[in-house]
């Protein structure tokens, strides 16, 4: 009878799932939205893509799909805290730059092109995460401008600082 587990063996495997997945707080923030956004849009345009016969576009949503997904597992877990060497502000900056224009270009080109639907809803889908990702990119920039007008004085990354002040002003 050695062998019946236990009714709490499947605790291990429940925090190891909570410890991947962002938190509350990071999730309910004006920058976990739009990350879980780009995830969802990006997701959803490669599998339109995927099954449509504009199968030719489908490297740019996976692509742009795992570089939201692991900025959304850095932010969430705060791992680009422990890598002071990268600049994540401007690698997150250049990748949304980059997503909204290609994004942008392949969607013009899968809604008149193609004909099948699954083109024209991945177009759709793609025009959406242009204006999520171009959203993203505007608001990087303004932090870093305000950053570089204060003189780069802290050492906290500029998205950290407008999260705080956005906290204070709400309580």
């Amino acid at each position: 009878m050695g062998d019946i587990e236990a009714p709490n063996s499947n605790r291990p495997s429940q925090n190891v799932l909570l410890s991947i997945l962002p938190s509350k707080e990071f999730a309910s923030s004006r920058k976990g939205m739009l990350l879980i956004a780009e995830v969802a849009l990006s997701f959803i345009s490669f599998v339109c893509f995927a099954a449509s016969t504009a199968a030719a576009f489908v490297t740019v949503p996976l692509l742009e799909f795992l570089a939201a997904l692991f900025l959304l597992f850095a932010y969430s877990t705060k791992f680009n805290e422990r890598f002071k060497g990268f600049l994540w502000p401007l690698m997150d900056f250049m990748r949304c730059v980059t997503a909204s224009i290609i994004f942008f270009i392949i969607s013009i080109i899968a809604v008149s092109k193609y004909a099948n639907g699954s083109s024209k809803a991945a177009g759709v889908f793609g025009f959406i995460a242009t204006i999520v990702f171009a959203l993203d990119f505007y608001l990087i920039f303004n932090e870093l401008a305000n950053f570089l007008k204060q003189g780069g004085e802290s050492n906290d990354e500029p998205s950290r600082q407008q999260d705080e002040f956005s906290d204070s002003d709400s309580d």
